[in-house]
């Protein structure tokens, strides 16, 4: 387990984020957060698929207006997502939502920021001072040229100093871009700069295939260094794929338990079985099982158990046949065909035991 940066709690409705409260994980809705049915019906399905935090946009009035009943019936705490107007904002925490995200690029008016700040203190909501590389203040570009780590954390220094002389303390910081090394380098730095909560995210990283790559590559490297404490994916389709792809990073990280983990060997010159296609029917049916549970489908009976012995159980097949085995323990020879069942038989043997015990 790696050793976590220590941070300052803040509380989002019934999720604390910072302090020794495990990372968790948050999503934005893309529905049109006017239309409250839609709105309600995405955030249970992101509710189910394992997130803990959810985002909302709201750019105009009538989406400030469904605020109310959207907070009221969401099974996750609400967090407002404004730019530019800061009448929005207010109008949010007039509704009760858990938190406040405001870009400090794009709402610069400090006496506006301000009144905002107060009313969420009067409210107890918290605000995300969330800076993104692709509308920093315009003074810091000239300043530094570019988006730099500096720039980055100059900014969200920035606003931390406005609501501090607000007395407003309940803050979480993100520091976005779609490039990894400027995101990594920009967290580093404010890491060490503060102890406010960290928002971690890989901004604008495209989709599911190229952008899991760029979020796994960015959030789990910082992660690993102990720095975040809640994490968006940002996923260029269905959000829900955000959860499972953040859940996955943490899970892979020893972070999270979270539902079964595949180990399946990669194919070689040894493989006399459909290593793919074990490992794929595998994989389509450990999507309805929610245990954290271990399987393994590994291509080599000599080398399978032993390989995969840590594994909760799993099955090793070769030329028409296979083991089934448990914590590296054989339990029986089967026909390649009966394999698959066999796995799931024993899965379920094991959770029932887990459950009674």
């Amino acid at each position: 387990m790696f050793a976590r940066r220590p941070s300052r709690p803040v509380q989002l409705g019934n999720v604390l984020v910072g302090g020794k409260a495990p990372v968790s994980v948050q999503s934005m809705t893309n529905t049109k957060t006017h239309d409250v049915p839609a709105t309600l019906a995405q955030i249970a399905r992101l509710a189910a698929a394992g997130c803990d935090i959810i985002r909302v946009a709201v750019p105009d009035q009538p989406a400030a207006q469904a605020l109310p009943a959207i907070v009221e019936k969401s099974v996750l705490p609400v967090v407002a997502d404004i730019h530019f107007d800061y009448r929005l904002a207010l109008a949010a925490v007039d509704a009760g939502v858990a938190g406040l995200r405001l870009n400090p690029g794009n709402l610069t008016d400090q006496q506006r920021v301000k009144e905002v700040a107060a009313s969420a203190l009067r409210r107890n909501i918290p605000i995300r001072i969330g800076v993104n590389a692709g509308s920093l203040p315009r003074d810091l570009l000239e300043k530094y040229g570019s988006p730099t780590p500096e720039a980055m954390v100059e900014a969200a220094k920035r606003h931390i100093r406005l609501l501090e002389e607000c007395d407003f303390s309940a803050i979480k910081v993100s520091l976005k871009a779609h490039d990894v090394p400027l995101t990594i380098a920009s967290y580093q730095a404010m890491a060490a700069a503060c102890d406010y909560p960290l928002h971690l995210g890989i901004t604008e990283a495209g989709t599911p295939k190229s952008g899991t790559i760029k979020s796994a590559v960015g959030i789990g490297a910082l992660l690993a260094q102990g720095i975040g404490d809640t994490v968006r994916v940002s996923l260029t389709g269905d959000p829900v794929e955000e959860v499972i792809v953040a859940n996955e990073i943490l899970k892979a990280l020893g972070l999270k338990q979270y539902g079964p983990t595949l180990i399946s060997c990669p194919t070689c010159g040894r493989t006399s079985l459909d290593l793919v296609g074990l490992a794929t029917k595998v994989e389509q049916r450990l999507a309805a099982v929610t245990e954290p549970i271990s399987v393994a489908v590994m291509g080599c009976v000599v080398n399978g158990p032993g390989e995969a012995r840590e594994a909760d159980v799993g099955i090793a097949g070769g030329c028409g046949e296979g083991l089934l085995f448990r914590k590296g323990e054989i339990i029986r020879k089967l026909p390649e065909a009966e394999l698959v069942e066999a796995l799931f038989q024993e899965i379920d043997q094991l959770i029932k035991e887990r459950t009674t015990n």
